[in-house]
């Protein structure tokens, strides 16, 4: 016993002697902050009595710091909502202007395509003209070249015959004819003889004439023929470079919407097959298709490529039919925070992602659909479930209203609840769920790919 007394006497002495300096720290502050902080009291009065409080300048200096602390964090808080808020409608606007940029430039390159294709039509069908003239200056050249080899046979018999009746004139002469009627009969053959030579030789001069301007206007149009040439390899050059425009720009669009599909787990080849499958009316008149005699190979060529661009087209086109049926929009437009995200929670499975926001915001539907239960279920309180197309429902929880019925229709940001805090909740926030072919999935997959497509 004796000791243990002795043993607990430096302990007390410690603690009064660190009592003691403590109590000095405190006189030492005081003091120092009374040229800031002089002291104030308090005075409380009551029917019998007269109290007052001591206030320090170290307890003054510590309310003042509480207080700059608590509007400081009011501050930073309300700042990064309007941020927030502001951020949201921003990027909005911008994507909503850049898709309409995009679909304008579309449609001008598909305008601009259609004239040149008009154009290179028009130039083939002037081309083909241009060489049935060349192919009648051909053979009306080559007529007349037979013509003047038929003359120039005639012609060359005409000579023999000359000839020979020139040397009969001669051996004529050389003899002594008394009859004058035999003389007179030779002077009128060389007569009838020199006519004929006459009108050989002006038939024969017509007919080099003809052949020269049959030449010429055979050499002006192959100069036309050649110049439509140009044209048209110009006008299908042209031609080429937009479809490759249009080209590039199509299958660049598509990227991002094939991402899409990949990015919330799905098999973006099996959507477009269902998506078809739903779409797949055809009618109309059916012509013969008439075919160029004298066709291009870049022209085919064009003709493939622009096919294919139409093929992609319709694809892009399926894929935003298919897009339009899935939750991809946000079911909360208004300013809230995300307070639990999809995965395990307290050894339980949290099957979706809670926004939390005051009482009686607006809830919307994330994609077009059908009813299927609305009412209160257990842990879920009021619950909304809404069934999409491609095996897709959602699930909006905890509601402190629902505004829709069971079988009703609804479409894709269209009020269908209010946000609460019924059911097993801690507080008012909306339970989000994206169920796919039965089976819960993280709805923040179609979230962030929403921001690939809108």
């Amino acid at each position: 016993m004796g000791n243990g007394t002795t043993a607990s006497r430096p302990k007390q002495g410690c603690d009064v002697e660190g009592h003691t300096l403590s109590k000095r720290l405190i006189t030492s502050l005081n003091s120092s902050l009374e040229r800031w902080l002089p002291e104030k009291r308090l005075f409380l009065r009551s029917d019998d009595a007269t109290r007052f409080l001591r206030l320090r300048p170290v307890t003054q200096l510590m309310g003042l710091g509480s207080g700059a602390l608590i509007l400081g964090w009011t501050l930073v808080a309300s700042s990064i909502l309007v941020i927030d808020a502001v951020s949201s409608g921003s990027s909005d606007e911008q994507m909503g202007r850049t898709q309409a940029a995009f679909e304008e430039r579309l449609e001008q390159l598909s305008a601009e395509r259609d004239a040149r294709a008009t154009e290179a039509v028009a130039a083939q069908n002037r081309f083909a003209v241009a060489l049935e003239q060349v192919s009648e200056m051909q053979s009306q050249l080559l007529e007349s070249e037979e013509k003047r080899r038929e003359l120039e046979t005639g012609l060359k018999v005409v000579q023999s015959n000359l000839r020979n009746a020139i040397s009969e004139r001669n051996d004529a002469k050389e003899q002594v004819q008394v009859a004058n009627g035999d003389e007179a009969d030779g002077q009128e053959r060389t007569g009838e003889i020199s006519v004929a030579l006459d009108i050989l030789s002006g038939e024969l001069r017509n007919t080099a004439d003809a052949r020269s301007e049959a030449q010429r206007q055979a050499e002006e149009a192959q100069l036309a023929a050649e110049e439509l040439r140009v044209e048209r390899d110009q006008i299908v050059a042209r031609n080429d470079e937009i479809l490759n425009q249009l080209e590039d720009a199509v299958s660049i669009s598509v990227q991002p919407l094939d991402k899409v599909f990949r990015s919330v787990g799905m098999d973006p080849e099996d959507v477009l097959n269902t998506i078809r499958k739903g779409y797949s009316g055809q009618g109309g008149p059916l012509n013969p298709i008439s075919y160029s005699t004298s066709g291009d190979a870049s022209l085919s060529k064009g003709e493939t490529k622009a096919k294919q661009i139409v093929v992609t087209l319709d694809e892009m086109n399926t894929y935003r039919i298919a897009i339009e049926k899935l939750p991809l929009a946000m079911p909360v437009k208004s300013s809230f925070r995300y307070t639990s995200g999809f995965g395990r929670r307290w050894g339980r499975m949290h099957e979706g992602v809670d926004m939390a926001g005051p009482t009686g915001t607006p809830v919307y539907a994330t994609g077009d659909g059908v009813i299927s239960f609305a009412g209160r279920q257990s842990g879920y309180g009021n619950l909304i479930k809404v069934t999409h197309e491609l095996g897709t429902e959602t699930r909006y929880a905890h509601l402190s209203r629902i505004r829709v019925k069971q079988g009703q229709r609804v479409s894709q940001g269209e009020l269908i609840g209010d946000m609460g805090n019924t059911g097993r909740s801690t507080g008012p926030h909306l339970h989000y769920e994206v169920h796919m072919n039965g089976r819960a999935v993280d709805p923040m997959r179609f979230i962030k790919a929403a921001s690939n497509v809108f």
